[in-house]
């Protein structure tokens, strides 16, 4: 059943003003009407600009796909963070010339480096509400049929924007389900690597310090689009030429204090803070405890496989911190929202919101649905252990062959018909994805990890054993390690040639083949089509019915008062506060800036805090020129801000209250890991590095000068 419009609801709440002006992951067209608030907060802008995407600042913020970065010159001089960069320079170190350890510094133009066939650029030059035609088909269905009805939907409208060459399309559910837009974007192809510090400056204090304030980490690199001559997105080539893009950020060389507004632009991956109170309890008590402790042995068990082996070591670099990353924020994800008392808050809340929804009229459609949404999350519960572990048991290679064969099953179907993912569209991805395989694989490396899931997979209650997975790994822990063995040893998919062939191949040369990957991935393919099956029915049904929960929750929010945002989805959003300090426990108050003098106090020549000597050397010298602190006699490293991001925002612009680059996003504290579930603005902080340190090291440390040229900034 189609209920009333959100988007009228939405516009009457965006009156109502905000809680907390540092709360909420605005798109760019409701800043206009928060002028009051950014006002307020002080911005000094017009916040009808925010909203035009052809525009500075807009423009010249990227999404580089899970994480974000901007332009900062007319030459596509690209900034970002050296976390989100990692995999490329990860792909081009090796044990002898390893550029994760060292730094790298293009010289030249020619000097830079490609960051891979996979890596791209998106520039988002559209932004559309298409939520009448993507609905259109689908009212009157249910279940997988009302899925099947959006996907088709979706598939006609991206084909038709991607119609313009040079660009990718997307549509990004808004408001779970109540409005949906189709999001253009510029797809820049060939990156480079430009300029990256070495990991010791990159990274220091890697896990130790991840989500903690102190900090004093240069996350930071540089990248470069390149075109064609013709100026149009195209593959890696030495002939393609430096893109000119639509707008760039000027890096601001004015001092940064407490109290100063702050705005941060970016692409979040994902929030979860209009879930179900079920939804909330679910991922406190049982998905972060399995998170955290899987995540744990899953690192042990590679880090164990790759000792002794630097070329391991370098192969699995970016794999590892990965994990790392991911074992970190979901026990700060933990820790915070039982600190919280997420639980019972978000309990109460939803208690409250119903109890509203039922005084009102015509609530007994939006009360049907709220009632059938829940039953179906409850029965999910059912088989969640094995939906957690069965995306860990085809990894890397044995990943790429389950892909082939999948490729080659929906190449026999029309193009419109095909699976998302697979589509004629994808295909150039999927072969960079095969390419870059090749920099990150190990069969024993993999084959450990392999067991390490497996051991897991045989804990499983039978009912949630898959016949399949059975079939290609045995029924206990004895015959997979044997047929693990089999299964690398009989395999030329390790071979990139052998990969890019098989992509080739129609759907029954694959199954027939010998390969030992390729027949269990063949294998295992009517499984996966089974429960990708099942997982629509579930998902058609849940896109039908959370739009009336979305509804309640929009107009109960409207009756206390306050502003609606959508959850993030990997779109273009905007927050603003403030330089904030911070006070998280009794007695702890923690300053918004740190100082180079904090990496040396850190400094135990041991990794992760290893300071390189170059660093130690300068800052001794104390010769920290046009960007000093005037107030603090000293070169500044680390800011923290009240700003409201979470994962994906890696990378994003800091801007001050005239729109210059104050600094790069790239980390939060440890108290509020948890902002992706719930904000709480006790404890909500977001840790950029400072570009006055950006421009220091530039100028001082590791020399790029024809960078701080480019940027049109000061060379001392």
């Amino acid at each position: 059943m189609r209920h009333r419009p959100l988007s009228a609801a939405l516009a009457l709440t965006l009156t109502c003003g905000l809680t907390h002006a540092d709360e909420g992951m605005w798109m760019p067209s409701q800043l206009p009407q928060l002028q009051k608030q950014l006002k307020a907060t002080g911005f000094r802008g017009d916040p009808k600009a925010l909203a035009d995407l052809t525009r500075k600042p807009m423009a010249a913020v990227v999404s580089l796909g899970g994480c974000t970065a901007s332009f900062v010159s007319p030459e596509g001089l690209v900034v970002t963070n050296h976390h989100c960069a990692l995999g490329a320079i990860q792909l081009n170190s090796t044990p002898e010339k390893n550029l994760i350890r060292d730094g790298f510094i293009a010289a030249t133009r020619a000097d830079e480096v490609s960051a891979g066939p996979a890596a791209r650029v998106w520039v988002t030059v559209g932004f559309d509400n298409v939520t009448d035609r993507m609905l259109a088909g689908a009212r009157g269905k249910t279940g997988r049929d009302y899925y099947d009805a959006i996907d088709a939907a979706e598939k006609a409208i991206v084909a038709e924007c991607e119609a313009d060459a040079g660009h990718r399309c997307s549509i990004a559910n808004m408001y779970y389900g109540n409005e949906f837009h189709r999001i253009k974007q510029v797809e820049l192809q060939d990156i480079r690597l430009v300029y990256a510090p070495p990991r010791a400056i990159g990274n220091y204090g890697d896990e130790t310090d991840n989500f903690m304030w102190p900090r004093h980490t240069g996350d930071f690199t540089f990248y470069r689009a390149y075109v064609g001559k013709d100026g149009k997105p195209a593959a890696y080539s030495p002939d393609n030429v430096p893109y000119k893009p639509p707008a760039w950020l000027t890096v601001s060389t004015a001092p940064v204090k407490a109290g100063d507004f702050a705005m941060v632009a970016g692409y979040p991956g994902t929030t979860f803070r209009h879930r179900t109170a079920s939804e909330f309890a679910g991922q406190i008590e049982w998905l972060l405890p399995q998170r955290v402790g899987f995540m744990d042995g899953l690192i042990k068990a590679t880090q164990a496989a790759t000792a002794g082996s630097a070329a391991k070591e370098v192969l699995y670099a970016s794999t590892v911190a990965g994990y790392k990353n991911t074992l970190k924020r979901a026990q700060g994800e933990l820790d915070g929202l039982r600190r919280s008392d997420a639980v019972r808050v978000r309990r109460a809340d939803e208690d409250a919101m119903l109890t509203w929804l039922a005084k009102q009229p015509n609530a007994a459609s939006l009360q049907t649905d709220i009632r059938q949404m829940q039953a179906l999350l409850d029965a999910g519960e059912a088989m969640r252990e094995r939906d957690f572990l069965l995306p860990f048991l085809r990894p890397g290679l044995l990943g790429a062959a389950v892909q082939l064969q999948r490729l080659a099953l929906e190449r026999g179907k029309p193009d419109a018909q095909r699976e998302s993912g697979y589509q004629q569209r994808d295909e150039a991805r999927i072969e960079a994805g095969l390419k870059q395989l090749q920099r990150r694989f190990d069969p024993e490396v993999e084959k450990a990890t392999l067991r390490y899931a497996l051991k897991q997979y045989y804990a499983l209650p039978k009912a949630q054993r898959v016949a399949e997975f059975d079939a290609v790994f045995g029924k206990d822990e004895a015959i997979a390690s044997a047929r693990l063995n089999t299964l690398y040893i009989g395999t030329k998919l390790g071979n990139e040639t052998t990969r890019l062939a098989a992509m080739k191949q129609n759907a029954a040369t694959l199954a027939a083949s010998k390969d030992t990957l390729l027949k269990a991935a063949a294998t295992l393919q009517p499984a996966l089509l089974r429960l990708e099956d099942e997982a629509k029915q579930r998902n058609g049904e849940l896109l039908r019915l959370r739009p009336a929960y979305m509804q309640a929750l929009t107009g109960y929010r409207k009756s206390q008062g306050r502003a609606v945002y959508p959850d993030a989805n990997s779109t273009l959003r905007v927050s603003f506060g403030k330089v904030s300090p911070l006070s998280p426990r009794d007695g702890v108050d923690y300053r918004p800036l740190t100082v180079v003098g904090g990496i040396v106090e850190k400094n135990t020549n041991q990794e992760p805090f290893d300071a390189p000597r170059p660093l130690l050397d300068a800052i001794a010298k104390g010769d920290f020129g046009s960007t000093a602190d005037s107030v603090l006699k000293t070169q500044t490293v680390n800011f923290m801000t009240n700003l409201d991001t979470t994962g994906g925002n890696s990378g994003s612009p800091v801007l001050d209250a005239e729109g210059r680059l104050i600094g790069l996003n790239f980390d939060s504290n440890w108290e509020a890991v948890s902002a992706s579930w719930m904000f709480d603005p006790r404890y909500k902080r977001a840790i950029h590095v400072d570009m006055r340190y950006v421009r220091w090291l530039l100028a001082k440390v590791y020399p790029a000068p024809h960078l701080l040229k480019e940027m049109h900034l000061p060379a001392q």
